[in-house]
C-alpha cells in the first residue's frame, strides 16, 4: 500500500483529498501546519508528498527544502494557490517534481500522482552484500542465483530499502507493509524477517543487514543507491 503525505491547512480540502485518495487505495498521513509537517515527516517516510505552500508556522518552501535534503528520491507535488511564475520556479528549484495551482481537478491530480509514482517506482537496482534487487522488475539475485521471495517478503524488503539506516518500530512496519490491519499480529513481522534473513544473509543467526534493535524494533543496513 502506497503512502501519500498531505500537508494542507485548509481542513475541507484536506478532508476531501484524504477521502478521495483513500478511495483510490492510498494510505494517507497528513499535517495542517509547517511544524506538524516536519514532525510527521520525521517519523513517516511516504511514497509521495503533496505539499501546500502557504502554511502556518513554517511555509511550504522550507518544508520542501528540508524534505528534499533528507529524501532526495521521493517525489514532491506542490499544490498551491500561488500561481505566479516565480513561485513555481522557486518550488521546482527547491526540488519539487511537479506544481499544480488551485483550484484543480481531481482527475488531473490523480493522473499526476500516478505519473510521479510510476516514474519513481523502480529507481533501478539496489545492492547490498551479495544481493542485487531490481526495483523495476522485482527480481532478487544472490550472487548469480535468483532468490524466490513471497510477495510479503518482497514488500518488507522494499520497505526496509526505502528506510535504510532508520530504526523502525513494529507499528511503523505494520503500517507501511500491511497497512495496519489489526488482525495481523506483530510477531508476523518476525516470521517474515526470518525468511529474509534465511534467504539473503550469509549467516542468518548473525545478520549483517536485517538487524534487531533491542526494545525499539529493526534497522536495515545496506549499500546501494
Amino acid at each position: 500500500m502506497r503512502t501519500v503525505a498531505i500537508v494542507e491547512d485548509d481542513p475541507a480540502l484536506l478532508l476531501g483529498l484524504t477521502e478521495k485518495l483513500g478511495m483510490e487505495g492510498f494510505r494517507i498521513v497528513s499535517a495542517r501546519d509547517g511544524e506538524a509537517a516536519l514532525e510527521l515527516l520525521g517519523r513517516e517516510v511516504p511514497d509521495l508528498l503533496v505539499l501546500d505552500l502557504m502554511l502556518p508556522k513554517i511555509d511550504g518552501f522550507e518544508i520542501c527544502r528540508a524534505f528534499r535534503k533528507r529524501y532526495p528520491q521521493i517525489p514532491v507535488l506542490i499544490l498551491s494557490a500561488r500561481s505566479q511564475e516565480e513561485d513555481k520556479v522557486r518550488g521546482l528549484k527547491l526540488g519539487a517534481d511537479d506544481y499544480m495551482t488551485k483550484p484543480f481537478g481531481l482527475k488531473e491530480l490523480l493522473a499526476r500522482i500516478d505519473a510521479l509514482l510510476r516514474r519513481t517506482s523502480g529507481a533501478g537496482e539496489f545492492r547490498f552484500g551479495k544481493i542485487a534487487v531490481n526495483l523495476d522488475t522485482g527480481e532478487v539475485v544472490r550472487g548469480k542465483t535468483r532468490v524466490e521471495l513471497s510477495k510479503t517478503e518482497y514488500d518488507l524488503l522494499c520497505f526496509f530499502i526505502r528506510n535504510k539506516g532508520r530504526v523502525l518500530s513494529r507499528d511503523s512496519i505494520l503500517d507501511g507493509v500491511w497497512g495496519y490491519d489489526a488482525s495481523v499480529a506483530p510477531r508476523t513481522i518476525d516470521f517474515h524477517l526470518m525468511g529474509l534473513r534465511r534467504k539473503l544473509e550469509d549467516d542468518p543467526a548473525a545478520p549483517r543487514h536485517f538487524l534487531t534493535v533491542p526494545t525499539l524494533g529493526y534497522r536495515f543496513e545496506g549499500g546501494g543507491k
